[in-house]
């Protein structure tokens, strides 16, 4: 249920518990009064009677009745007084109360004197028409408070769920890595979501300014490492054949290509080179790109059209590649179905930590993995992003880990470079 949802309800809760709390004490008064009313005016008729009764013997009133109250004596039918108020006349006291009547529920009011029981009745018909058309009255004005009182719940929420909505929509587009995005104002009261709004902002300016700054010092130590680098393997070069000559040069070449790696981050953090897209058919593009590295099973089942960088595309299938030979377990099958590239190794597959939250820089994950700088994976990731491509990370039931590419479809060219690609399994690569 959303917070629109929450606040309607709630308050719906909130008014039909005040109008029910108040539509009950309304109807406990208004019972009270007309019985109190009643119980005053049999008890005026039956004081009224006892004096005419007194002094001429005559019992006057069509409500009223005179019985015999000795032991014995027969119980009249015709008057309908209710045996526990005649018992406490008999005993010569004097009481009230509801009992029915010819016309419906009525007040009986009796007493004792004389050996006599004196009983008057008056009728309650009309006060329990009142209070009936009095309930009534306070279940519509109960309906109709409830209704407008919901509907105003119902456009405060709904303003307060929008103001919300276009703060939790910016936040994503920033959490999605656009740290220029801002939520701005919202409109409406300087209140709460107005201050988390501004904090959002906030903190997506300062991030966005230490995110530069790491930028830019990423990319200014790649640059000034390269050129003593490139010179020490220059160097190493020269070192009389030995292994600790090769060691030397393997331990510099690392050096230069993480180097590489490093500037090449920092120009795709820098969104400094777009994209050249064109629509190629993915068969072929994929052949070439596995053809120029150790060897692989491509299987082709379909070829289709896909809109892409071909310089972008080898960078990303070359860096996973790389990454399955290096920690994985051969064979390394690539797969193309349609306008989808699947790369799976058989090795201890991806970490979970990769899985969860996605390639770190300088994480290799799980210590079964193997050795590297953890950025194989973050170029990928970020040449994908550049062009469009979808990159997925999983593990196979079956065992090894799973890098799937979605690529845009694009418009089927006139003439495919290079030809058809034979549907089916081959090998590409070298040893």
């Amino acid at each position: 249920m959303n917070l629109r949802r929450q606040i309607a309800v709630t308050v719906a809760v909130v008014s039909f518990l005040v109008a029910l709390t108040l539509g009950l004490l309304v109807h406990q008064a208004s019972v009270r009064q007309h019985t109190d009313q009643a119980r005053r005016s049999a008890e005026a008729a039956l004081d009224s009677l006892l004096t005419a009764y007194s002094g001429t013997g005559v019992v006057v009133g069509q409500t009223a009745a005179v019985e015999e109250a000795a032991a014995g004596a027969p119980v009249p039918a015709a008057t309908g007084l209710p045996e526990e108020l005649r018992r406490l006349a008999v005993q010569g006291h004097e009481g009230s109360m509801f009992g029915p009547g010819p016309h419906g529920t009525a007040m009986w009011a009796a007493a004792g004197s004389g050996g006599k029981v004196f009983s008057v009745r008056v009728d309650y018909r009309e006060d329990e028409r009142a209070v009936a058309e009095l309930d009534r009255t306070i279940l519509l004005s109960a309906a109709l408070a409830v209704a407008v009182t919901v509907l105003a719940g119902v456009f405060a929420a709904d303003r307060i769920s929008s103001r919300l909505r276009t703060a939790a929509r910016t936040a994503r587009t920033i959490a999605r890595g656009d740290l220029a995005a801002r939520i701005g104002p919202l409109g409406g009261p300087r209140d709460e979501v107005a201050d988390l709004a501004a904090a959002v902002d906030s903190m997506s300016s300062v991030l966005r300014s230490r995110l530069a700054g790491e930028q830019r010092f990423t990319a200014d130590v790649a640059h000034e490492l390269r050129t003593p680098l490139t010179g020490l393997l220059t160097a190493a070069e020269l070192l009389p054949p030995g292994r600790p000559t090769e060691l030397v040069r393997d331990r510099v070449r690392f050096l230069c290509g993480l180097t590489e790696d490093l500037l090449e981050v920092s120009r795709l953090d820098a969104r400094a080179e777009p994209a050249d897209l064109a629509v190629l058919p993915l068969g072929p593009l994929l052949t070439g790109i596995t053809s120029a590295g150790p060897a692989v099973r491509l299987r082709v089942d379909g070829d289709a059209p896909v809109t892409t960088d071909p310089r972008r595309l080898d960078r990303i299938v070359s860096n996973l590649l790389a990454n399955a030979h290096r920690h994985g377990l051969p064979p390394v099958e690539v797969r193309v179905e349609g306008t989808t590239v699947s790369i799976r190794d058989h090795g201890p597959g991806y970490p979970d930590d990769v899985l969860r939250d996605g390639p770190q820089r300088f994480r290799t994950g799980a210590r079964e993995r193997g050795n590297g700088h953890g950025l194989g994976l973050t170029i990928a990731q970020g040449h994908a992003e550049a062009i469009g491509v979808r990159l997925l990370l999983g593990n196979h039931p079956e065992g090894g880990a799973v890098a799937e590419l979605r690529l845009p479809a694009g418009e089927h060219p006139g003439e495919k470079p290079g030809g058809e690609l034979p549907t089916g399994e081959q090998v590409t690569g070298g040893g």
